[in-house]
Formats: structure tokens, C-alpha cells, sequence
């Protein structure tokens, strides 16, 4: 029997759709993008510890406000450059954005400073580890999903592994209410991005959330500091202000939140137990002793965590109604 003209244009056999396909390889590659960047983002947030440390006697408040002008200018010109459009808040939209600048990034970085006063940072680092829990059980629902049981369960285990990395630390009562502060805002910076996120995209909301801290942060720093509070940075104080403006702030906003877009702020969030293993990890290339083995049992926790979670199948595949 001759051949049709479909076998011989497909001598082998293939069904004509079937040689476009994906490959499961690159299905693969294209699935764990938004896990690399989420998890490259908290490996940013958890190496800066050292570096936060750097400004401890510097002006806070316009060391902040510097630090997120640099970051939006960067932000502004690699848009640009790449072609990404940041579009203008519309009606609710402002509130958001406002939230995540007030809450996420103003209110947060003073509590850090302030419970410091009163709490062991290990005591602040166990309020922030705690974040996956919520972000579990809260996330879908503003995306209009239902909240994964297990993706809940690898939240309570990534935040016990991350318990065990940093310790628990000594904390009196006004620091644990500081860290009540920090548990909050930390949530609210991921929370409140999820109904912009699809509007604004990861380069949308990481602009216009550093524009507005750095507006609330200019205006608290020119009446608690005073306009000379600039000239009191010293040499280290710049650098350690650049370092934390393009990459834990520039970098991580957009790889964090492309991440949230991508797995859903539940999926993402188990992956904020990357930052204390990182923030350990930091700690011995700076000529820190090597962990024990609570930290090391820590992150093997935070490791099975993240399997069984990141598993668990798209955080918006299960949808309400």
C-alpha cells in the first residue's frame, strides 16, 4: 500500500501533535523556576543577616528610606530595560500597596529594631519562621482557592525545622509582643500582594511597594532624625544600605513575588524555611562556628518539609465552587 502523505512526512509514526509536545524534562525545568526564585530570594533575605547588623548604630529610619529609593530607581530601570510595564494603582489597588509598604516593609523593620531591645533575635527569627503556617491556611483563600491539607502540614514542619535552626532565644513580654509584630507584618507582605499581584505583576507591586516605604520612611526620618541624619552614614553604613537595596530588596521583591505568583502565597511561603538555613549557612562562611546538630536535624526537617509541600500539586488547582 503506498504511503499517505502523512506517513511520509512522519516516517515514524509520531501523532502529528505529539513531536510539539513538551518533553517531561522541560516540564520539569519550567516547575521548579518559580520554587528556584522563591528560594533564591529567601537565600538573599537569610545571607543579609550579617549586613542588617552592619547598621545597628546607624540613623534607622532614613538608612531605610535611602535604602528603598535605591531599590525603586533600580527596580524603574531594569523595567525599562526589559520591557516590563509598571502600571498606576487604580481604586483599591492603593490600599494594598500601602498596606504591603506600611506593614511589610515600615512597620517591620522598626519592630526587628525595637524588639531587638527586648528579645534574643532567635525569638524574633521563630515569630518569622512561623509565617508559612498562615500564609498556608490564608493564601488560597484570597486567590480564591481552598487551603491544602497538606501543604498546611509541610507548613507546620518547615516552621519547626526552622525553630530548630535558630533556636528559640529569651524574650520578655514587651518582646514578645514585638515579635507578634514581626509575625504580622512578615504575613502581610506576602498576603497583601496576592489581589495586586495579578493586575501589577511581580515588577508592579516591588515598585510601588518601595516608592511608598521610601515616602514613609523620608517623612518618619526628617522628624525623628532631622534632614542631616544622611551625613552621620558612614562609609560602611553605605555599603552595607547599597548591598541590602539591589539584593535583598531589588532582587528578592521581584524573584519572591514572581515566586507567589506562580505557586500560590501557600506553596511560596514553605519556602521562607530556606531563609534560617541560609542566615546558618552565612554565619560559617563568616568564620562562625559550624552548626550542631539541633541546626543540622533543623534542616533536614525544613528539607523534608519542603518536599512533601512543594509535591502537593498547584496551590490553585483547588479551587471554591
Amino acid at each position: 500500500m503506498p504511503a499517505t502523505r502523512t506517513q511520509a512526512a512522519n516516517p515514524a509514526g509520531i501523532a502529528p501533535g505529539a513531536a510539539r509536545a513538551p518533553g517531561a524534562g522541560a516540564e520539569r525545568v519550567r516547575a521548579g523556576v518559580p520554587v528556584a526564585a522563591g528560594a533564591a530570594a529567601m537565600v538573599c533575605v537569610g545571607g543579609s543577616t550579617a549586613v542588617s547588623g552592619a547598621l545597628a548604630g546607624a540613623p534607622l529610619l532614613t538608612a531605610q528610606a535611602i535604602r528603598y529609593a535605591i531599590a525603586c530607581g533600580i527596580l524603574l530601570l531594569f523595567a525599562r530595560l526589559t520591557g516590563k510595564r509598571v502600571l498606576m494603582p487604580r481604586g483599591a489597588e492603593w490600599l494594598w500597596l500601602s498596606g504591603i509598604a506600611a506593614t511589610g516593609l515600615v512597620i517591620f523593620n522598626i519592630a526587628l529594631v525595637l524588639g531587638s531591645r527586648h528579645a534574643e533575635p532567635a525569638a524574633l527569627g521563630v515569630a518569622v519562621a512561623c509565617v508559612p503556617t498562615l500564609l498556608a491556611a490564608i493564601g488560597p483563600l484570597l486567590d480564591g482557592a481552598r487551603p491544602s491539607p497538606v501543604v498546611v502540614a509541610a507548613a507546620f514542619v518547615v516552621t519547626g525545622g526552622a525553630a530548630l535552626v535558630q533556636g528559640l532565644g529569651r524574650s520578655d513580654a514587651a518582646g514578645i509582643a514585638w515579635a507578634a509584630v514581626v509575625f504580622g507584618c512578615e504575613a502581610a507582605f506576602t498576603l497583601l500582594a496576592v489581589p495586586v499581584l495579578r493586575r501589577h505583576g511581580p515588577w508592579g507591586v516591588s515598585v510601588h511597594s518601595t516608592w511608598l516605604a521610601a515616602v514613609i520612611f523620608t517623612g518618619l526620618g526628617l522628624t525623628g532624625e532631622g534632614p542631616a541624619a544622611a551625613l552621620r552614614l558612614s562609609g560602611a553604613d553605605w555599603l552595607a544600605i547599597g548591598y541590602l537595596a539591589v539584593a535583598v530588596t531589588a532582587v528578592a521583591f521581584v524573584l519572591w513575588y514572581s515566586s507567589v505568583q506562580h505557586l500560590g502565597a501557600g506553596r511560596a511561603g514553605l519556602l521562607t524555611g530556606v531563609a534560617p538555613v541560609a542566615a546558618a549557612a552565612a554565619g560559617v562562611l563568616l568564620g562562625g562556628p559550624a552548626p550542631g546538630p539541633p541546626v543540622w536535624a533543623g534542616i533536614a526537617v525544613v528539607g523534608g518539609g519542603l518536599c512533601l509541600g512543594l509535591r502537593a500539586g498547584p496551590g490553585r488547582a483547588n479551587r471554591k465552587g
